[in-house]
């Protein structure tokens, strides 16, 4: 239920502007999730969300663009919603749970790893292009160590 709602709230600070923690809870409310604001807090931490300004002194829930993404953002990624790692050459395919292939792409492309060159992801799946086949195993270590966090 958790990684359900973290989604939606992905999605809802995306479609709406979201100032406080009580709009997000309400808007979760009319999704469906019955939530208190201390769940919506915990929400917020543990996706990494920041306040951006939007103008005329108000502020708005949005997802981090910062190059060097917080350590326990992309561990959270990671750790909740990729289920495998498989390779060849200097190509990653990495499977996700259904609908979740983007945030995740988006968390290593902002994460700034050098050896990546690129991503390309769908529902569930994400391609990961390495610089070479000699860096793919840096690339799964890499992942590997955020998944056993």
């Amino acid at each position: 239920m958790k990684n359900v709602r973290q989604r939606k709230i992905m999605i809802i600070i995306q479609e709406k502007i979201i100032g406080t923690q009580e709009e997000l809870a309400e808007a979760l409310c009319e999704e469906g999730f019955n939530v208190t604001q201390a769940t919506v807090s915990r929400d917020i931490k543990e996706l990494g969300l920041v306040k951006i300004a939007i103008g005329n002194e108000r502020y708005k829930y949005a997802l981090p663009k910062d190059i060097s993404l917080p350590e326990k953002r992309i561990t959270f990624m990671l750790r909740e919603f990729v289920l495998s790692i498989v390779h060849s050459e200097n190509l990653l395919v990495v499977k996700t749970a259904p609908g979740n292939a983007s945030a995740v792409a988006s968390s290593i492309d902002s994460a700034g790893w050098n050896e990546i060159i690129g991503t390309i992801a769908g529902d569930d799946t994400i391609l990961l292009i390495v610089q070479s086949k000699e860096k793919v195993e840096i690339v799964m270590q890499r992942i590997n160590s955020y998944l056993s966090k």
